[in-house]
């Protein structure tokens, strides 16, 4: 599987449904009255963070993650149903940070841990809710609110203990190769490595282990932007 530590997304919680213009009708009542039901709740988007993810690739595939919006109400003074929520998985170690790139707004440690970051918007009100008594027949209604629009950037930091830090083409992948399973590129040119790679090492006969990461290469002058940079020493 390709590692990606780096995803930018798109976000948008359900707008809330429209309440409902009704008035009761039944045999031998003459004035039954509003009976409009207010529309329903938007959904949220809720991040989740799950430890059966250990990269971003996905949303390489998928950036715009939408709730469903809220129904209309309806008459009998019926609510609209709630729209569903929209739920975005991540790895442990995601951070999710403003367009900036610099911004904190969450941070996820643990399994389990969830955050909801757009609530949906509210549902309008039906003409019942405006029923009072000086106005005994309202025919006004209102909207949904509307739910709410945001891009972030998802970044994932490595749950690494120790990582391999060199120049191009020191023999990082190769190492890595060696000491575990996994099955890094490697070939005799610079920047083999375009991404970190992880390989779990096992001691004592699968007893004791530790999780080690391949990063890229580093050259001279990386810090202003030379080879691939120094982004990836965050992992470490």
């Amino acid at each position: 599987m390709k590692f990606l530590d780096q995803a930018k997304i798109y976000l948008e919680s359900g707008h809330g449904g429209s309440g409902c213009v009704s008035f009761r009708r039944e045999k031998y009542i003459e004035f039954g009255g509003p009976d409009g039901g207010n529309g329903g709740k938007g959904g949220d988007v809720i991040f989740t963070c799950v430890d059966t993810l250990n990269t971003l690739i996905d949303f390489r595939y998928q950036q715009h993650f939408r709730a469903r919006p809220g129904d209309g109400g309806a008459g009998r003074n019926k609510t609209g149903a709630g729209g569903a929520d929209c739920i975005v998985k991540v790895p442990i170690g995601t951070q999710i940070l403003d367009e900036d790139k610099e911004t904190v707004l969450a941070d996820f440690t643990t399994a389990g841990q969830r955050m909801v970051f757009l609530k949906g918007g509210d549902g309008g009100f039906g003409n019942t809710h405006y029923k009072s008594s000086t106005n005994q027949a309202p025919r006004k209604s209102t909207p949904g609110w509307p739910g709410e629009e945001r891009a972030v950037w998802l970044r994932l930091k490595l749950i690494a203990d120790a990582g391999l830090v060199g120049l191009p083409n020191a023999g990082k992948s190769t190492f890595l190769a060696a000491c575990t399973r996994a099955h890094p590129k490697i070939a005799d040119y610079p920047f083999t490595t375009l991404h970190p790679n992880l390989g779990v090492v096992r001691l004592d006969g699968g007893g004791r282990e530790f999780v080690i990461a391949d990063i890229p290469g580093l050259i001279e002058g990386a810090h202003e932007g030379h080879g691939l940079g120094d982004r990836f020493l965050g992992h470490v």
